[in-house]
C-alpha cells in the first residue's frame, strides 16, 4: 500500500524536485501539489494524503497557518512535515503547535527525505535535539502565564509514564530512554504509544509542546 503525498512549495521546481524524488520510489505516490497555503489546504482535503511536505515560507498563506488550519480541532489526520532553508527556522515553534511532525531542509539528501517521510507516516516525529532545544528556547522566553496548570487528562498517566514522557520532552530517543531506565526499548514503544492514545496527541512533538506547556517539565532543570 504506497503511501500518499502532497507537495506544497510556491517554487515549481523545488515542487518537481520532490516529486521526481519520490515517484521514484514504489511505495509512495505523490497525490497532488499546491503553490500556497489557502491551496495547501483545500487539496490536503480534498486528497487526504498520509503526509504533507509543507513549505514554511508562502505569500499569502504560510505554511504555519496552514498546517493551523488543516490540522486544527476535529480537522484531518495527516501528517504534516515542514519544509524549510535554515535548520534553526524562527517559526518552529509555532509550527509544532500548530501540529506539524517534524521538520525537513529542502536541501536534504534524497534517502533522508524518504526515510523522514516513512518515519512520520508510521507515526514517529522528526525532531532532532537540535529543535527540541529550540522549543525550550522558545517557550523560555514567553511570560510565565504561559506555564498552565497540569491538563486533568495527565493523571491518567501511570507513574512510569509520566518518566517516560519527561524523559520524550528532554529529547532522549527510545534507546536513550530504555538505557536510563534499564527496561527494553520495546518497553517504551509500548509507553510511548499508551501515551500518545491517553492524551490524544498526534505523535511525540506535540508530547513535547504538551510537556512544557503545561509545566510537567520545567526549561532548564535536569533531566534527571
Amino acid at each position: 500500500m504506497s503511501l500518499g503525498v502532497l507537495i506544497v512549495d510556491d517554487q515549481a521546481l523545488v515542487r518537481a524536485g520532490f516529486r521526481m524524488i519520490l515517484e521514484a520510489e514504489d511505495d509512495m505516490e505523490v497525490v497532488g501539489e499546491a503553490a500556497d497555503g489557502r491551496a495547501a489546504v483545500a487539496e490536503a482535503q480534498r486528497l487526504g494524503p498520509d503526509v504533507v511536505l509543507m513549505d514554511v515560507r508562502m505569500p499569502e498563506v504560510d505554511g504555519i497557518e496552514a498546517t493551523r488550519q488543516l490540522l486544527g480541532p476535529g480537522g484531518a489526520a495527516t501528517k504534516v512535515v515542514m519544509l524549510t532553508t535554515f535548520d534553526m527556522d524562527e517559526y518552529v515553534y509555532e509550527a509544532l503547535k500548530a501540529g506539524a511532525s517534524g521538520f525537513l531542509l529542502k536541501d536534504v539528501p534524497p534517502e533522508q527525505l524518504i526515510a523522514g517521510i516513512r518515519a512520520v507516516a508510521s507515526g514517529d516525529a522528526l525532531l532532532a535535539p537540535s529543535v527540541t532545544r529550540r522549543v525550550i528556547e522558545e517557550f523560555v522566553r514567553r511570560p510565565p502565564r504561559s506555564v498552565q496548570t497540569l491538563p486533568p487528562k495527565l493523571a491518567g498517566l501511570t507513574a512510569r509514564e509520566l518518566e517516560v514522557l519527561k524523559l520524550i520532552a528532554r529529547g532522549l530517543s527510545n534507546a536513550e530512554i530504555a538505557a536510563q531506565l534499564f527496561v527494553s526499548e520495546t518497553t517504551v514503544k509500548t509507553h510511548v504509544a499508551h501515551i500518545l492514545m491517553k492524551l490524544g496527541l498526534r505523535d511525540r512533538v506535540q508530547a513535547v509542546v504538551l510537556a512544557y506547556e503545561s509545566g510537567l517539565v520545567q526549561p532548564g532543570a535536569s533531566p534527571t
